[in-house]
């Protein structure tokens, strides 16, 4: 065969994450591993909730040979060079995971190659697109008949991630809850002591339950553990939370609960053991609703000012300089007053399958709701399985990998 170059195009940290890890696991799968034959590259487009990680962790794909940062990404598709002046094959495949469903058209079109974009609500574009790798069948249910040909069901990539990890198995006996209080200071702030506060309550009624944190790759320990110290961060006490001191890997608080802080990444594996987990929105809810893991949604909002997280142009608002602080209030009050669905399973689901608890979080109340989750499994279960049904199938890489080697070949 003739060498081939597939360009992935992604962007955010959970597509890097759990789109092109399982794709170019099964692209080498089906293609070889022979880099004079094929040649894999990824160019990452800027994401807004980018955490600057990205590029590290594709770089850190064995089956990847080369990646593009996002700094570079407006010159290659303006001018089609890249920031180390690539060269190009002149046969390929340009694959989109993640970004803007144009960006494909363009490169492809400059480039020569053929197109192929994966979909999990919307499809665009589709005189322009050569296919479609879609998670359901709905998202071509609009599609006029003369574009029917370019779509194919793959299913749900989110689910390769945990291929062979199961959440929540039943056998395990040790009760463990995982705590991602997220990775920027917006969520920290108020996450991190408010989760430790809740699992203080916790510990005090049934010592026996573990605790970890998996630990984003951004941040450093001593970072994590500054937003539970009060003399660095002034909304522990806001939550009752005394403070808690890093040993090592470990966060122990005042009253004697030690947190494990895990680096691995991703932390499948560890999150594959837990009942229970306590989260923010964003995008480790698909993570943890694509591995079936129960979790509640914490959305604190005691100091209104102090949430500016949330996605799209709120977000960009409530971060304005100036004027940041009062727009962020005023947005928080809002999004309160007109309370929606912010985790991905619960969007996904259209219907609130996983709690979300927004406005005062008090530690002992959402404690005692986890409380009795854990001495109620079956309602672990009912959550367990919602979350399965509302995804797509399985073996998306695979089945994307053979529609690249169709196009190709």
């Amino acid at each position: 065969m003739n060498p081939v170059d597939i360009i992935i195009l992604s962007n955010g940290p959970g597509e890097v994450t759990t789109w092109v890890r399982p794709v170019v696991k099964a692209l080498r799968k089906q293609l070889g591993d022979d880099i004079s034959q094929v040649r894999i590259s990824v160019i990452l487009s800027p994401c807004p909730h980018a955490s600057g990680q990205e590029t590290a962790i594709a770089q850190s794909y064995p089956e990847v040979n080369r990646v593009q940062a996002p700094e570079h990404f407006w010159q290659f598709l303006l001018w089609g060079k890249t920031a180390e002046s690539w060269d190009w094959r002149s046969q390929g495949v340009v694959i989109f995971l993640g970004g803007d469903q144009l960006f494909p058209v363009i490169v492809g079109k400059k480039l020569g190659y053929k197109t192929i974009v994966y979909a999990e609500w919307e499809a665009r574009w589709h005189g322009f697109i050569d296919k479609f790798a879609i998670m359901k069948a709905q998202v071509a249910k609009n599609v006029s008949p003369k574009y029917a040909n370019k779509f194919t069901v793959v299913g749900d990539l989110m689910l390769d991630v945990g291929e062979n990890v199961h959440g929540g198995s039943k056998l395990n006996t040790t009760k463990i809850l995982g705590i991602l209080p997220g990775s920027k200071a917006a969520k920290l702030t108020q996450g991190v002591p408010l989760m430790l506060a809740i699992a203080e309550y916790i510990h005090k009624k049934s010592p026996q339950i573990e605790f970890f944190i998996p630990v984003a790759p951004t941040l450093s320990l001593a970072t994590l553990a500054s937003f539970a110290n009060p003399e660095t961060n002034k909304f522990t006490k806001i939550f009752g939370f005394e403070g808690a001191s890093l040993s090592g890997n470990l966060l122990t608080t005042t009253t004697g609960l030690s947190v494990e802080l895990k680096q691995e990444n991703p932390a499948y594996d560890s999150l594959s053991k837990c009942s229970l987990c306590l989260t923010t929105v964003g995008a480790n809810t698909a993570e943890l609703g694509a591995l079936a893991i129960p979790m509640i949604i914490l959305l604190p909002t005691q100091q209104l000012d102090a949430m500016r997280s949330w996605d799209g142009l709120p977000g960009l608002l409530a971060n304005l300089p100036g004027v940041g602080s009062s727009l962020a209030k005023l947005i928080n009050w809002w999004m309160i007053k007109h309370k929606g669905l912010y985790a991905w399973p619960n969007i996904w689901a259209q219907a609130e399958i996983v709690p979300e608890l927004v406005g005062e979080l008090q530690a002992s109340e959402v404690g005692e709701m986890v409380l009795d989750f854990l001495e109620n499994p079956q309602k672990l279960e009912v959550i367990r399985n919602d979350l399965r049904n509302v995804r797509g199938e399985g073996g998306a890489g695979e089945k994307l990998a053979i529609l690249v080697k169709q196009e190709l070949f």
